[in-house]
């Protein structure tokens, strides 16, 4: 795919055979509550698992074998491979959804496979505390796929050669590899991802046990909760999300399992060799320590001051924990999202805002603009005053650590800032969008938006089953911008019109 060429038949092959990779892999992931809910004569849902994943599976294969080339995967090729891949794999995972019968339309399938795919969280099911268990399976497992990165989980498993797939880890918005090559760094993931699993996952199944749980209820929940947390996703088995416990033994291994979750692989890789020093002096570290303090301040000041929590246990409980859920971008609930209109005030739900707006992370699970753009933006200013202030013939250098000293560049200054930007005007577009709904008002709109766009999930009420299809739409639109936080969307937007008109920009 070069400058001023038309994309050729082996460009479209290339991509085509990649996404093909792709659906292979969803379709195993539909494999696994197929046989689920054969075991538990969940009869509507395994046959609606198996024909998803028989689609899949299919188109797939056709890819494999009809479109297989020799073509090198370049940078262009890579974004647009991802953008489809999370489009095309909602898609596909909708399917089996829709079939299953709970939900009203295919948008809301859509809305629901995205939301668990980008690892936003926000539900529209239908009567969602007696969903069966091969559903609920699936929603989560869609989570973890996504938390981990649908495409360079898939590929590193089915493609070998990392050097071809490093484009794609790029382009799923994830700029730090861990280890030297690709293959290695998905391997440390998957590690990661499973001795969390059976540490946390064995904790919370204790916890529940002693809550009052019968060993196969604790089981269930203390897997869904893992999936669901460490994933940063927030998906629920239960209507009421974390209010559903009541439990805070329960809470705290799910905060536990959330910072896990929003900390960048590569600083669980610092901790893994026992080198805390990485992970104090990094840029990340140090930005969320310090807006999350203000945050909590902000949180707590206008809790108190709104007289909601009056004892230091329940603030603790509903601030500090929706803190947490909102800055790792899980959006597990301990309040019903009207209490963030009627009993927070005005300066708590604010503080709830910025927060999800922030999100954690780079290169981790977490969603939102992410720490390491908040941190640059502030070394950005700090650099420009210092050159206003110094003389002219100054040599102004700012440097910041990320695991390793790198020196502030303009080229990466404008990166953070233009992203930085792209998501505030998302936010506002989805804020104007659903005043136009004319359902809800600019403090709903605006809160939903950014949880929406940031792929938090924490609701305060716009999302439900029944919301409007034009605000459901633009919903999905914006889970999947921000969870490929733009650049991706653009590429394949640009080759789109770049076939249409006739050539390609590489």
């Amino acid at each position: 795919m070069t400058g001023a060429l038309r994309p050729g038949a082996d460009d479209v092959r290339l991509i085509g055979f990649y996404l093909g990779k792709v659906l292979l892999g969803l379709g195993l992931v539909m494999l696994i509550p197929a046989l689920v809910a054969l075991f538990l004569e969940e009869w509507n849902q395994a046959s609606a698992y198996l024909i998803g994943a028989s689609l899949c599976v299919i188109a797939g294969s056709v890819g494999e074998v009809r479109l297989r080339t020799r073509q090198q995967l370049t940078w262009a090729h890579g974004m647009v491979v991802v953008a489809l891949a999370w489009l095309v794999g909602a898609i596909f995972a909708a399917i089996p959804m829709y079939l299953g019968g709970r939900f009203s339309d295919p948008l809301a399938a859509l809305f629901e496979a995205m939301s668990g795919l980008t690892t936003t969280g926000m539900s529209v099911i239908h009567d969602l505390d007696h969903t069966p268990v091969s559903e609920d399976l699936f929603r989560h497992l869609l989570q973890i796929a996504g938390g981990l990165g649908i495409v360079i989980v898939v590929l590193s498993l089915f493609a070998g050669g990392g050097a071809r797939v490093t484009t794609l880890y790029t382009a799923e918005a994830r700029d730090e590899r861990v280890m030297p090559n690709i293959i290695r760094t998905a391997r440390f993931i998957f590690v990661v991802a499973g001795t969390f699993t059976v540490l946390f996952t064995t904790a919370l199944f204790a916890a529940l046990l002693l809550d009052g749980f019968t060993p196969p209820r604790a089981l269930y929940r203390a897997i869904n909760l893992f999936f669901a947390s460490f994933s940063t996703g927030g998906f629920s088995t239960m209507q009421a999300s974390m209010i559903y416990y009541h439990s805070a033994s329960v809470e705290i291994l799910v905060m536990l399992i959330m910072i896990a979750g929003t900390l960048s692989f590569g600083l669980h890789l610092a901790l893994w060799r026992g080198d805390p020093r990485t992970v104090l002096r990094h840029l990340e570290t140090r930005t969320l320590a310090l807006t999350s303090s203000l945050f909590l301040l902000g949180i707590t000041y206008g809790l108190l001051r709104a007289g909601t929590y009056e004892d230091v246990g329940p603030l603790f409980r509903k601030g500090v924990f929706t803190l947490v859920s909102a800055v790792s971008s899980t959006g597990h609930q301990v309040n019903v999202g009207d209490t963030y209109l009627t009993d927070w005030g005005v300066l708590a739900p604010a503080a709830i805002v910025g927060a999800m707006a922030i999100g954690g992370m780079a290169s981790s699970t977490a969603g939102g603009i992410k720490a390491i753009r908040i941190g640059i933006a502030y070394k950005t200013l700090l650099h420009d005053i210092r050159r206003i202030l110094l003389p002219e013939a100054a040599l102004v250098v700012t440097s910041y650590d990320v695991g390793r000293r790198r020196t502030l560049r303009d080229e990466t200054a404008r990166a953070a800032t233009t992203v930085l930007l792209l998501f505030i005007v998302t936010y506002l577009v989805g804020a104007m969008v659903g005043l136009l709904s004319g359902a809800y008002d600019i403090t709903q709109t605006l809160f939903e938006s950014v949880s929406v766009g940031s792929n938090i999930g924490i609701s305060i009420g716009v999302v439900h089953p029944g919301m409007p299809d034009g605000l459901m739409a633009v919903y999905v639109v914006m889970m999947w911008l921000g969870r490929l936080e733009f650049v991706a969307v653009f590429a394949l937007l640009g080759y789109l019109v770049s076939l249409a008109r006739g050539r390609a920009a590489t």
